[in-house]
C-alpha cells in the first residue's frame, strides 16, 4: 500500500465512527430527497436506531428519472446479454423510465398501493429490473425469490409476505434445459395459505405457461394496454425509514427470515460504495455477474449501478458453458466493462476449464480496471491466477445479505491498499469490525473468533427482519450485547485487515448461495426410511462448499441403500431445489454423539474435508468417527466428480 491510501483509508473511516451523523450526511447529498431528513440518526428508535428519520424520497426517481433530467436519456442503462437464449438488448435511460412507468400504472390497475407486497420470480430479464423499479416507483415492497427456488419454498415466501400480486416468467433457461416457471407457481400457490391476487406473467417463447382464468394475466398484453392508455404513474413520496424490499435469507428450518432493506440509508450507502469502494464514474459500465435473486443482484445488478449514473450488465448465462470458458472475456470486451464482481465459484470453474487462459487470448480486456469478488471466501491460489491472467487489482471483499453492501473490502476509490490474498481487506466506513471469544471480548489480532459488529450498523443494514422483531434481536443482537453477531468467524492480522474462515452456525456456502443444512435435514427427515440423519458442509474445489448428507435408516428397511440415497437426492433438489446442489447422501449405521445426544456435525465437517480432528471427549462410543471416515472414503465421487 502506498502510504498516502493508508492514511486516506485510516481517516475515512475514523471520521465515520468518531462523527457517524456528519460523515452519512454528507454521504447523503448524492441522493435527490423530496424532503430532508429531520435526523440523520435517532438511536431510541428500532433495535439500535434507524437512519434518515423524516427523510423523504424515491428509490425509482433516484435511479432513473434523474438522469433522464439530466440529459442522460440515450445513455444505455441497461446491457442485456443471454447467451442461453441468443438474444441481446440495449435499454436506455430513457427507455427505462417508459418502461417502468408503464408497469407501474399496470401494478396500479392490479391493485397494488404504496406499502404493498409484491413478489417476483422471474430470471435475468430486462422486466425483472422493472419489475423491481416499478414497485419502487409506486411505494410497493418488493420481495424477489430466485427462479432455482421449488414450489415449497415460494410458497413459504408468498405466506410470509402476503403480496397482493405476483410477477413471474412461464420459465428460466439454463444452457441444457428449459426450466418451466409456471407450473411451479402453480404448484406454490397451492401449497401457500396466503392467495395473491393477480399473477402477471410474461411468456417467454421457449417454453409459454397456462394462464388461469381470473388470476393470471398476460405481461404483454397488460403492457400495451397500459401504454396505450398513458397509464403511466409518477414517482410516490417514500419515508427513508420505509421499506423497499424484503429479502429473504437462509435461516433455520421454520418460518422464512426476511431481511428488510431501509429505503433512504440503503440509497445513501450504494451510492457512497459505487465511488468509494468500486471507483466506478457516470457513463461506465459495471457488471455484477450474480442473479437479481440474491442480495448482489439486487445492490449491484439493480440499484447502484443506476443510482451512479452507470450502465448494468444482466447477464443470463454462465462462466463456462455458455458457450465456453472465455464467456465472461467476452462480454468484458464487447461491453468496455470497468469493473467486474463475481463470486470466486465462477473463477474457480473458469480455471478448471482453462487453466492457461488459452480462451482470454482473442479478447481486448484493457477496459477492466478491477475485479471484485464476494459470496465465499476466495482461496488465494484463484486470486492468483486471475492476477497473474489479468494483470488488475482483484479484490475480496466481505459482505451479507443483512448488510447489503461490503462489510470490509479494499476501496479502490479512496486508494488501493495492499491486502494478501485470502484476507477481504479493511472495514468500511461505519462498521466498527471486532473479533471476540465466546464471553463476548476482543481477541488480539492473529486470533480467530467470532466477527461481530460494534452498534449502530452502518446505513444500508438491515433494521430487523420483516414482521419479527424478536427473533431479529434473538438472532443477530443477544448472542454479544452491544454488538450484531455476524455468525462468520475471522481474524484480524497485525496490520488490520480481516479474514473471514467460515460460518460459525448451520448455514453453508454454496457458490455463494447460503444454505440451510438444518433446512436439508427437515427434508431428509421426510425420507420414509430415514430415522434420523445429519448434514454438513464439505470443501469442494469448484462451489466452495457443497453438502452431504448421512442417513440412518429405520430398523427393517428392505429398500436397497443405493435407491434409499437416491431417493433422498430427488427429495431435496424437488423441496429446496437445484440450488442446493445436494448430490450426495451416504446411508451409515449410526452418527457420532454426545453422551448428551448431540451429533458431533463439527468432527464430521473435519474428517470429510481431510482437515486434523481429535476425538471430543464427550463422545458416546468413538468407534462412529472410524465407521464416518471408512464411509466417506469409499464414497469418494458421484458421478465421476471428486466431493470429499
Amino acid at each position: 500500500m502506498t502510504n498516502a491510501a493508508e492514511a486516506a483509508y485510516r481517516a475515512v473511516h475514523a471520521r465515520s465512527l468518531a462523527d457517524p451523523a456528519g460523515f452519512w450526511s454528507q454521504a447523503a447529498r448524492a441522493i435527490e430527497w423530496i424532503a430532508e431528513p429531520r435526523m440523520v440518526f435517532e438511536g431510541t428508535l428500532g433495535a439500535y436506531g434507524r437512519w434518515f428519520v423524516g427523510g423523504i424520497l424515491n428509490a425509482c426517481h433516484n435511479a432513473v428519472d434523474r438522469h433522464v433530467d439530466a440529459g442522460r436519456g440515450q445513455q444505455a442503462a441497461i446491457l442485456y446479454d443471454s447467451p442461453v437464449t441468443g438474444t441481446k438488448r440495449r435499454v436506455t435511460y430513457s427507455e427505462l423510465l417508459g418502461e417502468v412507468r408503464t408497469l407501474a400504472g399496470t401494478l396500479r390497475d392490479m391493485g397494488v398501493e404504496k406499502g404493498d407486497r409484491v413478489v417476483i420470480y422471474m430470471p435475468m430479464v430486462p422486466e425483472a429490473v422493472f419489475a423491481m423499479l416499478a414497485c419502487a416507483r409506486i411505494g410497493a415492497i418488493h420481495s424477489v425469490v430466485f427462479g432455482g427456488f421449488a414450489a415449497a419454498e415460494l410458497a413459504a415466501r408468498i405466506d410470509d409476505a402476503a403480496p397482493k400480486v405476483v410477477l413471474a416468467a412461464s420459465c428460466g433457461i439454463e444452457p441444457n434445459r428449459v426450466v418451466p416457471y409456471k407450473p411451479l407457481l402453480d404448484q406454490a400457490l397451492k401449497l401457500a395459505k396466503h392467495k395473491p391476487q393477480r399473477c402477471l406473467i410474461l411468456q417467454r417463447p421457449q417454453l409459454p405457461g397456462e394462464l388461469m382464468p381470473g388470476r393470471d394475466l398476460d405481461w404483454a398484453a397488460a403492457r400495451d394496454h397500459a401504454y396505450a392508455g398513458s397509464r403511466g404513474v409518477e414517482c410516490a413520496p417514500v419515508g427513508a425509514t420505509e421499506p423497499l424490499y424484503i429479502l429473504y435469507t437462509s435461516g433455520t428450518t421454520g418460518r422464512p427470515k426476511g431481511v428488510v432493506r431501509d429505503t433512504g440509508g440503503y440509497l445513501v450507502a450504494l451510492a457512497w460504495s459505487m465511488e468509494a469502494l468500486y471507483a466506478m464514474k457516470p457513463g461506465e459500465v459495471f457488471w455484477s455477474a450474480s442473479d437479481i435473486g440474491w442480495v448482489v443482484g439486487h445492490s449491484y445488478i439493480v440499484y447502484a449501478p443506476l443510482l451512479a449514473g452507470c450502465t448494468t450488465v444482466l447477464y443470463e448465462g454462465k462462466p463456462v458453458g455458455t458457450p465456453d470458458a472465455g464467456a465472461f472475456w467476452r462480454v468484458i470486451d464487447e461491453y468496455k466493462v470497468r469493473v467486474l464482481f463475481t463470486a470466486p465459484t465462477a473463477l474457480r470453474a473458469v480455471k478448471k476449464e482453462d487453466p492457461a487462459g488459452l480462451l482470454r487470448a482473442p479478447y481486448d480486456l484493457s477496459s477492466l480496471r478491477a475485479l471484485f469478488l464476494a459470496g465465499e471466501r476466495a482461496d488465494p491460489d484463484t486470486v492468483r491466477w486471475v492476477e497473474g491472467q489479468l494483470g488488475i487489482p482483484v479484490v475480496d471483499h466481505w459482505w451479507q445479505t443483512e448488510t447489503g453492501w461490503a462489510i470490509a473490502g479494499n476501496p479502490l476509490g479512496i486508494g488501493k491498499l495492499d491486502v494478501e490474498p485470502g484476507s477481504t481487506g479493511v472495514p468500511m466506513p461505519g462498521y466498527n469490525v471486532e473479533v471476540l471469544d465466546e464471553a463476548g471480548h476482543p481477541v488480539p489480532a492473529g486470533h480467530i473468533g467470532s466477527v461481530a459488529i460494534k452498534l449502530p450498523l452502518p446505513p444500508g443494514c438491515l433494521p430487523t427482519l420483516w414482521q419479527q422483531p424478536d427473533r431479529f434481536r434473538e438472532t443477530y443482537l443477544e448472542e454479544f450485547p452491544g454488538y450484531y453477531k455476524t455468525a462468520d468467524a475471522g481474524v484480524f492480522d497485525e496490520k488490520g485487515r480481516l479474514s473471514i474462515m467460515g460460518r460459525t452456525d448451520d448455514i453453508i456456502n454454496v457458490a455463494g448461495h447460503r444454505i440451510s443444512t438444518g433446512e436439508i435435514e427437515e427434508v431428509l427427515a421426510g425420507v420414509p426410511e430415514v430415522a434420523e440423519c445429519a448434514v454438513i458442509g464439505v470443501h469442494d474445489a469448484i462451489k466452495g462448499e457443497v453438502p452431504c448428507g448421512f442417513l440412518v435408516l429405520k430398523s427393517g428397511v428392505s429398500a436397497a441403500p443405493e435407491e434409499v440415497e437416491r431417493a433422498a437426492v430427488a427429495q431435496v433438489r424437488e423441496q429446496i431445489g437445484p440450488v442446493a446442489a445436494f448430490r450426495l447422501a451416504l446411508v451409515v449405521g449410526r452418527l457420532p454423539k454426545t453422551r448428551s445426544g448431540k451429533i458431533l456435525r463439527g468432527t464430521m465437517k473435519k474428517i470429510a474435508d481431510h482437515d486434523d480432528w481429535t476425538r471430543p471427549a464427550t463422545i458416546e462410543d468413538p468407534a462412529v468417527l472410524e465407521e464416518i471416515e471408512a464411509t466417506l472414503k469409499a464414497r469418494r465421487t458421484v458421478d465421476g466428480e471428486k466431493v470429499a
